[in-house]
Order: structure tokens, then sequence, then C-alpha cells
């Protein structure tokens, strides 16, 4: 199938971008790396009138490090996150995100923003960056404000985003010392959308104590879940079985599935338990020093 008729638009600065929302209120849709938007418009379940096309705004794209804080551009490809050394190093959590989003072609296309606005509850970032604390610079025609992650997602497909506003940068707090990361998947073929997903973040102290404990979940409601019940039962523990186990139930419990044709709410459910575990034994046996 072909999209609908529309008109196209390709800005070179921010502000001609934030200038061409304004003038098309109500009838412009940004376009970032499109493995999302594209295929919509080709099936004609969306029918903008007008796109705006973010490709030649070269100062949009870049990773860097100021202050603790992970700074990444709006239009940084998925594959610039999965392969960057920085992030590697301070942030794992996104590179290991990364690798479950589709396959490499569209990784070299598909951006972390475009991810974010999308807000596909399935999708791996929302997830990652939920558990990690991460916020946005949305930029609009009043200027720029920051939205924390958490309060970015309002229901399936749905963001707190004014319809004049972009995002033009993610920021993510490096991780910690002695801080451990995973990101596992539950999907009918690597490459498909996640059935579920979990990003889990834990460190601990000198004695051994769990601290800081961080769990979401994807695929398992309109917005991704970050499971406070389940992080609350593991702070100041010592790590064991047990443990995880109650924490992987406590974090079960949060969930809030549907049933589809991939797979019914009991099954997701069920996979929560399974992989929050799996999840947090990963996480704990990546804490350097433990």
């Amino acid at each position: 199938m072909k999209p609908a008729p529309f008109e196209y638009y390709r800005p070179r600065t921010r502000s001609e971008a934030i200038e061409l929302l304004e003038r098309h209120a109500g009838e412009a849709k940004v376009l970032a790396g499109g493995q999302s938007l594209v295929p919509l418009m080709n099936f004609r379940l969306a029918r903008p009138g007008r796109l705006v096309d973010l490709g030649s705004i070269g100062d949009l794209a870049y990773i860097r490090e100021q202050d603790d804080v992970i700074r990444i551009g709006a239009m940084t490809r998925q594959a610039e996150v999965e392969d960057s050394p920085l992030l590697a190093a301070r942030c794992p959590l996104l590179v290991e995100a990364s690798r479950w989003i589709g396959h490499r072609t569209i990784r070299n296309r598909g951006t972390i923003a475009g991810s974010l606005a999308h807000a596909d509850p399935s999708a791996e970032y929302p997830a990652a960056l939920v558990a990690l604390d991460g916020a946005v610079v949305a930029s609009g025609p009043a200027g720029e404000r920051i939205v924390p992650v958490r309060e970015l997602f309002i229901s399936y497909c749905m963001t707190s985003l004014e319809p004049m506003e972009l995002i033009t940068e993610i920021r993510v707090p490096a991780v910690p010392a002695r801080t451990g990361t995973a990101f596992v998947e539950l999907s009918r073929r690597h490459g498909d959308f996640a059935i579920i997903g979990v990003a889990a973040s834990v460190g601990m102290d000198d004695e051994g104590r769990l601290r800081d404990a961080r769990i979401a979940l994807a695929g398992v409601g309109p917005t991704p879940i970050r499971c406070s019940a389940a992080e609350r039962a593991l702070e100041g523990q010592h790590p064991g079985e047990k443990l995880l186990a109650a924490a992987a139930a406590a974090a079960a419990a949060a969930a809030d599935p549907g049933d589809d044709l991939h797979a019914s709410a009991d099954y997701r459910r069920a996979m929560v338990e399974v992989f929050v575990g799996r999840a947090l034994a990963s996480a704990l046996s990546r804490i350097g020093g433990s």
C-alpha cells in the first residue's frame, strides 16, 4: 500500500522545525527515523497532511557526558546507541536494550527519540529509560522544558508532548559504581515486537546489601510499568534466590497485560515473573567486585 497524499518539509534547524509545527498545528507529524511512522502511513493507519523531517538537523545527533549525565541528541540512530563506547561504559542498559530492537537495518535508521515519541508500550527504550530515571528535553514555541520519562507516557502511543513540541534531547544519569543492569525480552522471533520485556538495574553497597533497585516492564500495559513494590522488596537486603523470587512475584502483580493474538494476559503475567527473575540475576552477576 501507499500513504495518503501529504506535504513534505525538511527543515535545517530545530527552530525552523518548531516554526513549521506551529504553522501547521494539528496537521503536521514529525518524521525522525520513520521506522514506525512510515509503515503506519503505508497502511493508512496514520494520515498526516504534512511531514516535518528532522533528518537534516545535524546538531540533533550526538552522545556525550556532562556532570555524570549522558546527553543523547534526538536524531541519534539506534545503531549509534548500540555501538557507543561511552554508553557501554556509563549506561550499558541502553546498549543492551538497543540490540533487541528489530534488526540492524532498522536500527541504522530508527532514532532513540522517535521510539520515545511513538510511545509503543512494547518498545525497548521507553522501559529502559523509565528504569534509568531518564528525562527528555521537549522544545516548542514556548521554549524548552524537562519531562521525566515516567511522565512522558500517557497511554498506548500517546505522550504528554504538546502538539507543537518535539523531543530534542534525552538525558540519563550515568550508572553508579557497583551497579549491574540487564535487559531481557520474550518474543516469538528475534526482531518481533516484545511479548514482554524487562529492564533492571540494581546496586550493591560495601556490605553486600542491595540498593537503588529499579525494574521496569514493557508489553504488559498501556505504558511502561515501574515496579515500585518489587524494588522496595530488594532494598537493603542481601541477594538470594528467595529474595529474587519475591521481587519477581511483586513485579508480576504490578503488570496490567491484556489478551491479544500473541499471548494471553495470564501468560504475559507468568512470563513477567520468570523474566524479572532472570533480569535481576543477570544484573547482579554484572556488579563489579561483588
